[in-house]
């Protein structure tokens, strides 16, 4: 039997980084938590096994029964009822499938039901589930977003909406408006109270990703007569309570087993989430932080599809006598495809423990106060996490659409054809870098971490890691990428002109994903050489050649020439 788990050696490797047992043990709160709950593990060693069975079981569920599936939910798509949703009859057994197998609370505490795994484990669960089915993902992973309620709400909330979640109930995430998209601050949604103090909701939302879900989070406008985002407060709806219909559900190029939404509010029952006028400026960037980690490992899993997808393909298809594989242009582009998932892989759970150490520590300090050095390292590793969150996004959803892309072109006429899954990836890879903010967004969220030099500190930490003899060359090239990295900065910024560093932020934000990325394959390839070593030596040539073209670009430039970039 297919097992995406256990066939997925670079996933076994991950989950046993060294800094796991630190994430496992902070989560475990060193282990006291077995004197409460017979099944929580007693040691490091204890949780890695039962990790390993958890992350088994959705390797079979994924392998099984969700990517057979997928081509049937593809075809199928929701239904649209009297304002409401049906999934596509796969979608459902999917939904059956997780919620016997006890897949939903991942990260919630053991006290409401929960499986109490870090994010790491949730991102591995993630990854598996978008290499069946990118579609399926988005219904699945969105139970994240129980975390934010879990920072902003109170006891009550939790008892009362935390067991459903981990029962398997459905969330989303309500912020984009007709007129609102990426603007958030404009969203014009409206919140009032009643008499009695009860939040009513009126409005429309439009582009909501499992819209008709069972628990929503929604952004709205609490303070009569704001225009910005601090009159934007955060609520929950209960869809139990009625009052919110779904007008319509979009008819998208891909992604067809996730329910695209526009949802009509009318005095819609609802709660406060948190503390009024923080639903923007808190409460939505931890639903969006972890959202894009989400389409990072949906990212990566799609990347893992094209890549066996085209594999498969080039070696059983024969061209004059030999199998396509054979061909230098076929190998190279496969090898290509095997670098770049392989480093977003790397740079997806690299960011994957940055959130879990500070988020574990958030945790800790509502239990108790922590000391000065604690707190010292829940600041450092909540900037890692908020450097690296934007950099993954947009260097995973962009090599999603390439390995897609790639994956059809070794397909050839073949992989234009509905026959093939490959246009089914195709498709479905093209919202990545769109959705959760698009790619230039995630550059205008990154381009203060290169300014601020967050990015060069954490690549002089990678240069000072210990690496095998055999990537020693490897890693003095990636160093010399790193000062090519640095003098291209310092180039830019002695412009002393803002308008200059916006201009040149996606070329800047590129280099320090290419040599971060580079550095954390070269590490995986001095641990693992068998799994690593090919794709480490391709993706440093590539990098290499990418960073090259764009220091020229910025060493050629002269301020003037921006100009020939404006439109009439």
């Amino acid at each position: 039997m297919a097992n995406f788990y256990k066939d997925n050696k670079a996933l076994q490797y991950h989950l046993r980084h060294p800094l796991m047992e630190k994430i496992i043990a902070m989560k475990e709160r060193d282990y006291t938590q077995s004197q409460e709950f017979d099944y929580a593990p007693v040691d490091y060693e204890d949780a890695i096994d039962s990790y390993d069975k958890i992350l088994e079981i959705t390797g079979e569920i994924t392998a099984e029964t969700i990517a057979p599936n997928a081509e049937s939910v593809d075809k199928e798509g929701p239904h649209h009822a009297n304002g409401r949703v049906d999934y596509a009859s796969k979608t459902q057994e999917n939904l059956d499938v997780t919620r016997k197998a006890g897949l939903y609370g991942v990260s919630m505490p053991r006290k409401y039901g929960g499986l109490n795994l870090p994010n790491v484990t949730f991102s591995m669960m993630s990854e598996m589930i978008a290499q069946a089915d990118a579609g399926f993902q988005n219904v699945w992973s969105l139970q994240s977003c129980i975390d934010t309620l879990f920072e902003a709400g109170d006891e009550d909330q939790f008892q009362r909406y935390i067991p459903r979640v981990c029962a398997g109930e459905t969330m989303s995430m309500d912020l984009t408006e007709p007129d609102a998209g990426s603007d958030l601050q404009s969203v014009m949604l409206k919140a009032t109270q009643d008499e009695d103090g009860t939040w009513r909701l009126n409005g429309v939302k439009r582009f909501i990703t499992n819209g008709d879900s069972d628990i929503h989070l929604v952004l709205a406008r609490s303070e009569e007569g704001s225009k910005d985002g601090r009159g934007l407060s955060m609520f929950i709806y209960d869809k139990r309570n009625g009052g919110v219909t779904v007008r319509r559900i979009e008819d998208k190029m891909g992604i067809h087993g996730s329910p695209t939404c526009e949802l009509v509010f009318k005095n819609a029952k609802a709660e406060l989430c948190g503390s009024r006028r923080l639903g923007l400026i808190k409460y939505v960037m931890s639903l969006m932080n972890g959202a894009r980690l989400g389409i990072t490992a949906q990212s990566v899993g799609l990347c893992q599809a094209a890549y066996n997808e085209a594999i498969d393909y080039a070696r059983s298809r024969e061209q004059f006598g030999k199998a396509i594989i054979t061909f230098p242009a076929v190998a190279e582009m496969l090898s290509n495809i095997k670098a770049k998932l392989d480093a977003s892989r790397a740079i997806l759970y690299e960011t994957a423990r940055f959130v879990d150490v500070y988020k574990i520590w958030e945790q800790i300090a509502r239990e108790r106060q922590l000391t000065p050095e604690e707190r010292s390292e829940m600041k450092k590793y909540n900037r890692l996490a908020d450097a690296f969150t934007p950099l993954s996004k947009a260097s995973s959803s962009e090599y999603a659409n390439q390995t897609a892309y790639d994956c059809i072109q070794i397909h050839g006429g073949s992989g234009f054809m509905r026959d093939y899954t490959c246009e089914r990836l195709y498709r479905d890879a093209r919202i990545m870098n769109i959705y959760e903010g698009t790619t230039q967004l995630q550059v205008v969220a990154a381009i203060r971490h290169v300014t601020t030099g967050t990015y060069l500190a954490q690549m002089n930490e990678y240069a000072e890691a210990q690496y095998s003899e055999e990537m020693a060359s490897l890693k003095a090239r990636i160093d010399k990428m790193m000062k090519a990295y640095e003098e291209a900065v310092e180039k830019v910024k002695s412009y002393e002109n803002p308008d200059y560093i916006t201009f040149h932020a996606r070329r800047l934000v590129e280099m320090a994903a290419w040599t971060i990325m580079s550095y954390l394959l070269c590490y995986d390839a001095s641990k693992a050489p068998e799994l690593f070593k090919q794709s480490a030596n391709v993706y440093v040539r590539y990098a290499e050649s990418r960073l090259a073209a764009n220091v020229k670009f910025i060493n050629d430039f002269n301020p003037e020439d921006a100009t020939i970039y404006e439109q009439a």
